[in-house]
């Protein structure tokens, strides 16, 4: 398994400035990083590639729908638009060297219309991801899609409903990100969530109960780094959490944060935890 850290320990919007902590990454023993996508015209990719490049760090990618688009929409115009943009999402990824891309891409973040999802709803995600099969091949990037809380989602909110999602989309590139945050709110076992995934779990954000310190809440880590080694995972244990910096006004950890705990912290004491385990 690996160890990278998101940068939204310190940003929901990646800047130039933000490249020079890729160095200090690498000299903690980082194998990897996380950026963050909204719009992906946003991304100035052929430096981000540069940048991982001569740090050698791995790039992912976590998106998020922005505004207007949303792969469920009863309005088969934003679908189509929706397609679209993810297509522009994965040759982006690509661009900065990331063979990953990962996020809650079936709709967007608060889209909760007080009712459960519908079978067009389903078909309409089903299809939608089912289209992105070539693109996701010529750009040899895995999609990974994550289940989020019932606060944030109406329509996926486990890794057996995500499971059952990439069965029917059934195509061997699309795959599943357990988030332990979410997943904390949502299952009633987090390691037999993983062990019942297999190989359809692809990506891993490891996150604390409050989204804070890795290990310092009641997340269950032990128990569920065993249960990756037990289905043989070996791809990242990407660390997402919110560190507070008073430079940062873009940070989720300037609204969430703890004011004693930095962005450094979130990443590196984080880090030293999971390590613990894994050895």
């Amino acid at each position: 398994m690996k160890i990278g850290v998101s940068a939204f320990a310190w940003t929901t919007k990646l800047q130039h400035k933000h490249l020079g902590l890729l160095p200090q990454l690498r000299e903690h023993g980082f194998d990897g990083f996380e950026i963050p996508m909204f719009d992906p015209a946003d991304i100035a990719a052929l430096e981000l590639r540069r940048a991982f490049e001569a740090d050698k760090l791995e790039c992912t990618v976590c998106a998020i729908l922005p505004d207007g688009i949303n792969p469920i929409s009863p309005d088969a115009a934003v679908r189509k638009r929706s397609l679209a943009h993810l297509h522009r999402c994965i040759e982006t990824a690509a661009e900065a060297g990331a063979h990953l891309i990962g996020g809650p891409l079936f709709a967007p973040i608060g889209y909760l219309p007080g009712r459960r999802r519908t079978e067009d709803e389903w078909s309409w995600a089903v299809e939608c991801f089912q289209a992105l099969g070539d693109a996701l091949d010529s750009n040899a990037m895995t999609l990974a899609i994550e289940p989020v809380n019932r606060s944030e989602s109406f329509f996926l909110n486990t890794g057996a409903e995500a499971k059952a999602l990439c069965e029917a989309v059934n195509h061997p590139r699309v795959g599943v990100t357990i988030d332990t945050f979410h997943a904390n709110i949502e299952e009633k076992n987090i390691a037999d969530a993983v062990k019942s995934l297999g190989k359809r779990l692809m990506h891993v954000h490891a996150s604390e109960n409050d989204r804070g310190l890795v290990g310092s809440g009641h997340v269950d880590f032990p128990g569920i780094v065993a249960a990756l080694r037990q289905i043989e995972y070996d791809g990242f244990l990407m660390i997402e959490g919110f560190g507070y910096s008073g430079s940062e006004p873009d940070s989720l950890g300037a609204l969430y944060g703890d004011l004693a705990v930095s962005p450094e912290d979130i990443a590196y004491q984080g880090a030293s935890y999971l390590r613990s385990l894994l050895q």
